[in-house]
């Protein structure tokens, strides 16, 4: 492993070792095991560990898990480099997806997704927070714009291998499984050692912090996590159970949506840098409450199931405009706190992740469209909250309230 070298001399460097590059090589490696075991998971448990529904909500639960815990990441830097932990985490993600076929059982599974979503939940912590470190302020809005589009490329390319080989081939879990997490795993280290190790120019805070001025960002990742929970567990659903999407059809949609944000995603990036964050945000806030509130109409009004598929599109669409809570936080936060508050946001973002999808699916039973009607009124109250980001934020210009806040005594 290299010696430190500090942030501002790594333009010295070729270009493949730069601290950018790496960034695109993490957002290319993840997905490539995330995203096979994603699209298995649901065949496997059934044809190998003859899962049933209370089954597959109890793997959910105990993979949100580690994402609640995030802030657990505080204590691990204490001993190991944010960069050094990124590169653990994704190959322990990378080993626990090539052994999951391993263990076709319900203990065996739920052993195995507790350290694959560690592994998961720990390396996005530590990602987002060296990309807040390292991406020049101005420039941060467009590269990560691409990185999305990069990690879309890398999925898509996931996802049509398994599309064209599966059948053809006669492909069995186990060889995929192996396949693409061992590749993450040793393209993880590969950045390990072939990458120095870079110092950002502020050291970062190495304990909890949770400061007031702050607090809007808090809330707004807290909406977030709430809105993405009903997305993830029953728009796809809502496809097989009401439009009886079959696995390929889903797939489809899915590479559909990567294509999409292969374009879009740099796009959205230089949107948010001319229109800034709050105008993004407000967009991204009104377009899902409108998308959500669609859903229902789904329900309500028997909408068939084009426009379903459109919706869906739309969806991910929007989703990928969050990059402009990331450069927003950036914008207003000491650069000590990036790392601390990292951790800290990604345990608020899954507060309700412990509980709301199953509280939902109580209520999907009765209602399916009131799930999604309480999903759009999640949104208006974003949207409600964007209002409050200023124009130009900034250390002291947090939110439009800041300029009738005392001065604030930490």
């Amino acid at each position: 492993m290299l010696k430190p070298m500090p942030l501002s001399e790594a333009q010295s460097l070729p270009f493949w070792r730069r601290p950018v590059t790496l960034l695109f090589m993490m957002a290319m490696t993840m997905p490539i095991a995330f995203n096979a075991w994603s699209a298995l998971l649901n065949n496997f448990v059934i044809e190998a560990a003859n899962f049933d529904g209370a089954d597959i909500g109890l793997l959910h639960t105990v993979r949100e898990i580690p994402g609640f815990l995030a802030v657990g990441v505080i204590a691990v830097i204490l001993f190991i480099r944010e960069q050094v932990l990124a590169m653990i985490s994704l190959m322990l993600l990378g080993v626990a997806t090539a052994v999951t076929a391993w263990f076709p059982s319900l203990g065996g599974l739920l052993f195995v997704t507790l350290f694959s979503s560690i592994g998961f939940h720990y390396y996005e912590t530590v990602n987002q927070s060296l990309q807040l470190q390292w991406l020049p302020k101005d420039r941060a809005p467009q590269v990560l714009g691409w990185l999305v589009a990069m990690g879309s490329a890398a999925t898509l390319v996931v996802y049509g291998l398994i599309v064209l080989t599966w059948e053809r081939f006669d492909l069995a879990y186990n060889m995929v499984f192996m396949a693409a997490g061992g590749l993450t795993a040793l393209l993880a280290l590969f950045c390990l050692i072939a990458y120095p190790q870079f110092d950002a120019p502020t050291p970062q805070t190495k304990k909890i912090v949770l400061r007031r001025r702050y607090w809007l960002y808090y809330a707004l990742q807290f909406m977030a996590g709430a809105r993405r929970q009903i997305f993830v567990v029953f728009a796809g659903f809502m496809m097989v159970e009401k439009f009886g999407f079959e696995v390929h059809e889903l797939t489809g949609l899915y590479m559909i949506n990567l294509l999409i944000n292969m374009t879009a995603a740099p796009m959205l990036g230089k949107a948010v840098a001319k229109f800034g964050e709050r105008r993004t945000l407000i967009f991204e806030y009104t377009g899902l409450a409108i998308v959500f509130a669609a859903y229902g109409g789904i329900y309500w009004f028997g909408w068939g199931v084009l426009i379903a598929a459109i919706l869906y599109v739309i969806d991910h669409v929007l989703f990928a405009l969050a990059l402009a809570l990331k450069t927003y936080f950036q914008k207003i936060a000491d650069p000590a706190d990036i790392a601390p508050t990292a951790a800290v946001a990604f345990t608020i973002n899954h507060i309700t992740a412990v509980f709301l999808p199953a509280l939902l699916g109580l209520l999907w039973i009765v209602s399916p469209g009131a799930v999604f009607g309480f999903a759009a009124a999640m949104a208006l109250v974003s949207l409600a909250l964007s209002l409050l980001i200023p124009r130009h934020p900034e250390p002291g210009n947090e939110t439009v309230l800041s300029k009738y806040a005392p001065a604030p005594a930490e």
